[in-house]
This record gives structure tokens, C-alpha cells and sequence, in this order.
């Protein structure tokens, strides 16, 4: 049976989730999580998720952007991981390929840098054996005026060639917002803003939480016979409050990276570069924007709110000018950013940059199950993994036999197109819809884009309720997706909606200021605020914009 996935129904699913005993009850909405939420789900295992931000909210939504297979995990010799991130790519963009686009990614080599023409033409050449690549998208090696051509603003003078291979670009917090919604769909309970606060014991085994309403402040209890930690970031707080954070540890660092509009930075081509100080870069053009990083340095401060910092920025700035040199980039090119932590597993004596990717499972003796590390692509393997072992532990125990992981299978919400080489056409038919709902082709592009399948229904809404959207104040495009967050995406906050939901704080931070006001109250009326809720839902949001265009000082 399908459970409601709509902030408007946010107390009947606490008064369901009081109301019984589940299977699994998994803490953590990122997209590790939603995987776990899927695959267990789908075998017939009863599950719950819980989630104390907004789903995606840490790690998940604030990544490189990448459904990638890896090439930087080559280098360090783990062909183990880049073989099966290769793998899970394809997958990810069969099942779901309004989220995950081919992207050809051009690697300059230059005079001193990290990869010389021979290593990189066998290293290409390994990456795509391991990583299965299909035969169109194989690497190709470029000649320096090939390279130029590709792309004409990369440094000349040590530019030696390029290596042009293909990766995979996605929206991280979409594609975690798809998987959950699959999870729900297929009869999982999902709810966000839900902090587990405390562990409940009986005769030294976990059975529950003690999970608090991060608006409300009520308590409520959770009951489930397994319980998997799979918080991110937290993972540690939630083993510290088990009493099992023993040897391994996570080890936590901050990923900036800065947008820059196509106008000033005029990117033609998504770039993986070297930096002056031996690391990569990404720039990579995105709806006539261009983006650029990721950092990489250990982070001890508020895990919950990362900022980009000036020091931060400036790095970022000098590696692109470094690459770029004609462009002369500053701070006030920055139209917005993004900071995100990476909860890696600690590795005595290795730098950030060096720690591995890779996932680990932990079990506590309370029986307690955490999940820490890995990647974004590798997410649906990572369940598979934790979920097989909770099958063996039911199986164990005598609570049940519970079939293999078919998710590889599955269709993501959003991804019913046919499969990924029919997209196209999809869109294109989608397009002409919307067009006749009175969109313009951009607009109606970017919506089929963002929701795949599930754009009928922000169509639906569009053409349904012109007498509710006239009366809000906001225009067609926004309305439209405004209506179906709230309703279908359990989106709670204006920062949800413009941030999780759209994404347009990173790549049109302009329409968040021109619709931020329309949109607060119109979420004000839906969702019952108060005066006092308004005010603090609005001073959120505006602390969100200040600190995606104002970095912190040092």
C-alpha cells in the first residue's frame, strides 16, 4: 500500500508510525539511507525512515554533482571500487535517467602536472575495462590543437593534450528525493525533520528510538526488531549515544564548490583539472551557469551547517585561473556556492585527499547496524550490502526468508521513460505539453528534465489551478513544482523547496530572491504557520541565500 509522502499529512504518519512494531527502522534520509529504505522495502521487509534535517540535507545534496566512475580512485590503486562505481552508474541512469546525464569529460595534461600522456591514455584505457563502459563513450586522446578545440580557455602554454572520456552528471538531492519516493511508493514510511534523540534497550538489545519533532518539539516512540545507522555525518553520534564508537572512526571533510554565471565563465566543456598544489578540479557547465571544485580539507566544526569560508574561495578562484588564465575570476564573480561534508573512515597518517571512498558496516553489540563512508554513485550497492546482512540476521533469528536485491531493476520515481535511450523522445513529447499548457519551451524543458515521468503532474497542477496560482502570485514554473514539493515530496521549509527540491539557490539564485516572499506565504496558507513560524521559516531562508554568496571569515 502506498503511504502519503505529503507535508499535509505529516501528523496521520506519526500517529501510523506510533501505532506499530516495524521490521526496520532506518536512521538517516540521505541517500544511503533512501537506498536502504528501497532495498528492504522491496524484499518485503517493513521499514521506516526517519530523518532530522530535510531528506538530502547533509552530504546528499551537496556533492560534485556526479554519478561518476571514479578515475581519481585508480590512481589509488582501489580498482575494486572503480569497477563497481562504474557499474552502478549505468544502472543509475537506466532506472533513472532524468537525473543522470552523459557528460564528456575532457582531462588536459600539462608540462608537470598529475597525469602525463602515457598514464593517462592507459589509465583511461583500464578505466573503461573496469568500469564496463559501453563502447560509444570510450576514451579518445587529444592532441593539444584537439584539446584547444574542445576547449579554447585552458592555459596554452603547458598544455600538452587531453583525455576525453565520459561521466555521468546528476542532481544529487533529486535522485535521493526519487529513490525515497520509490521507497514510499512501494509501501516504506518516510518522514523528515525527525531527530532520534535517544536509543531504547531491553535486555541489552536496541528496539527503538525516542525521535523528536524538530518544529513541534513532541517526543514520540519508534518500535522496529532492527535498527541501521545510516546518518552520514552523524553515524558517530548515533554510535556514541550506543555506546559503540570503538576502533574505526569517521573522519569528516569540507567540499566547497562556486558558481559562476556562463557569461563570465564561458565554458563550453565539463573540464577535470590539475591544481598548482597537486590536486583536481572540476568546472562543468550547468544551466548557463558554471561550477567549479571541490576543497578537500578536514572539518571539525558544525557538522549541520558547513559554510564556505574566504580561504575556501580563493583556492577555488586560483585553481580556475591557474587552468583558465584569461578569465581572471574574484569573489564578486561568485554568484552562489555550496559546502558539504564527506564522512570518510578514518586512516591514521593519510591527508583528506588520500583517505578511501569506500563503505564499511559496523555492528554494535547491542545490535545496533551502521553503515559510514562511500559515494554517491555507489549508494544502491551499499544497501544491497547491509541489507543482505539484516537478511541473514532475520534468517538467524527465525523472523523470516527474505529474497535477493532486484533493485538494479527497479525503476526510480520519476524514471518511467522507457528506459535511458528513450529519453529523448520523452522529453521532447513532454515539451510540447507543457508548451500547450502556456509554459515557454525553456520552461517546460527544465520541468521535464528535473521530473522525468512525474512531470504530468506538475502539468496537472499548472493547468488545474490557475485560479490558486494567480491568487499566490507566482508564476507557472514555480507554482507548479511549489504545489507537487509540498504535496508529493514532503517538502516543509521554503529552504526545502528552493534548495533540496529545485536546486535553484545554486543555479538561479536570482529567482529564489524574486519569489522567495510569494512562495513563504503561499507554504504559510498550505501548511497552517503561524506568524511567529512564518518569521522564522523567512529568517532561515535568507541566512541560507546570505551564506551560499557571503563566505566566512577567517
Amino acid at each position: 500500500m502506498t503511504k502519503p509522502f505529503s507535508s499535509l499529512s505529516k501528523r496521520q504518519i506519526l500517529r501510523d508510525i506510533q501505532a506499530q512494531e516495524y521490521d526496520l527502522l532506518v536512521i538517516g534520509g540521505g541517500i544511503t539511507g533512501a537506498g536502504i529504505a528501497l532495498d528492504a522495502q522491496v524484499r518485503g521487509i517493513n521499514t521506516v525512515l526517519i530523518e532530522m534535517q530535510d531528506f538530502a540535507a547533509g552530504t546528499s545534496s551537496r556533492s560534485t554533482k556526479l554519478v561518476h566512475g571514479g578515475l581519481r580512485y585508480l590512481k589509488q590503486l582501489e580498482l575494486k571500487l572503480v569497477a563497481e562505481v562504474g557499474r552502478e552508474r549505468a544502472i543509475v541512469y537506466e532506472n533513472a535517467p532524468h537525473v543522470t546525464t552523459p557528460e564528456w569529460m575532457l582531462l588536459p595534461m600539462i608540462e608537470g602536472g598529475t597525469y602525463g600522456k602515457f598514464a593517462t591514455s592507459i589509465g583511461l584505457r583500464v578505466y573503461d575495462a573496469l568500469a564496463g563502459v559501453r563502447k560509444s563513450e570510450r576514451r579518445i586522446m587529444l592532441n593539444k590543437e584537439q584539446t584547444l578545440a574542445k576547449e579554447p580557455l585552458l592555459a596554452k602554454e603547458k598544455l600538452k593534450g587531453g583525455g576525453y572520456y565520459v561521466e555521468y552528471r546528476t542532481d544529487d538531492a533529486r535522485l535521493t528525493m526519487e529513490v525515497m519516493k520509490e521507497a514510499v511508493r512501494r509501501g516504506a514510511t518516510a518522514i523528515n525533520y525527525m531527530k532520534a534523540e535517544d536509543l531504547l534497550y531491553e535486555n541489552g538489545r536496541v528496539y527503538g528510538v525516542i525521535a523528536i519533532d524538530q518544529f513541534s518539539g513532541e517526543k514520540i516512540t519508534i518500535r522496529a526488531k532492527k535498527i541501521i545507522n545510516a546518518a552520514g555525518p552523524w553515524v558517530d553520534t548515533i554510535r556514541e549515544i550506543d555506546g559503540s564508537k570503538k576502533g574505526k572512526r569517521l573522519h569528516i571533510t569540507k567540499g566547497v564548490h562556486l558558481v559562476i554565471d556562463k557569461k563570465r565563465f564561458p565554458l563550453n566543456q565539463a573540464i577535470y583539472f590539475d591544481t598548482p598544489d597537486g590536486r583536481m578540479v572540476f568546472a562543468i557547465p550547468r544551466d548557463n551557469k558554471t561550477y567549479v571544485g571541490t576543497t578537500d580539507t578536514n572539518y571539525q566544526e558544525d557538522i549541520a551547517n558547513p559554510k564556505m569560508t574566504v580561504e575556501d574561495r580563493d583556492y577555488i578562484l586560483r585553481a580556475a585561473n591557474f587552468m583558465f588564465p584569461s578569465l581572471k575570476l574574484t569573489g564578486a564573480d561568485v554568484e552562489s556556492s555550496w559546502a558539504g561534508l564527506r564522512p570518510l573512515i578514518h586512516e591514521d597518517g593519510k591527508s583528506p585527499s588520500e583517505l578511501s571512498r569506500k563503505d564499511e558496516i559496523f555492528l554494535s553489540e547491542s545490535g545496533l547496524l551502521t553503515i559510514a563512508g562511500g559515494k554517491l554513485t555507489g549508494y544502491r550497492k551499499m544497501a544491497e550490502r547491509i541489507v543482505d546482512l539484516l537478511v541473514e540476521q532475520f534468517k538467524t533469528d527465525g523472523q523470516g526468508n527474505y529474497p535477493c536485491c532486484t533493485t538494479d531493476k527497479i525503476r526510480l520515481s520519476g524514471g518511467d521513460v522507457g528506459g535511458a535511450d528513450k529519453f529523448k523522445l520523452f522529453k521532447t513529447e513532454k515539451i510540447k505539453e507543457g508548451v500547450s499548457i502556456g509554459l515557454s519551451e525553456g520552461e517546460a524543458e527544465q520541468l521535464v528534465a528535473r521530473y522525468g515521468s512525474n512531470v504530468s503532474q506538475i502539468f496537472s497542477r499548472i493547468s488545474e489551478c490557475e485560479a490558486e496560482r494567480a491568487e499566490a502570485g507566482l508564476p507557472a514554473q514555480v507554482f507548479g513544482p511549489l504545489m507537487y514539493a509540498i504535496e508529493e515530496e514532503m517538502a516543509m521549509t521554503p529552504e526545502d523547496f528552493f534548495v533540496r527540491r529545485t536546486g535553484e539557490l545554486y543555479f538561479h539564485i536570482q529567482g529564489v530572491r524574486d519569489w522567495k516572499e510569494p512562495v513563504i506565504a503561499y507554504m504559510a496558507k498550505k501548511l497552517g504557520w503561524s506568524t511567529e513560524e512564518t518569521a522564522t521559516h523567512k529568517k532561515r531562508l535568507e541566512q541560507v541565500i546570505h551564506d551560499a554568496v557571503i563566505p566566512l571569515s577567517e
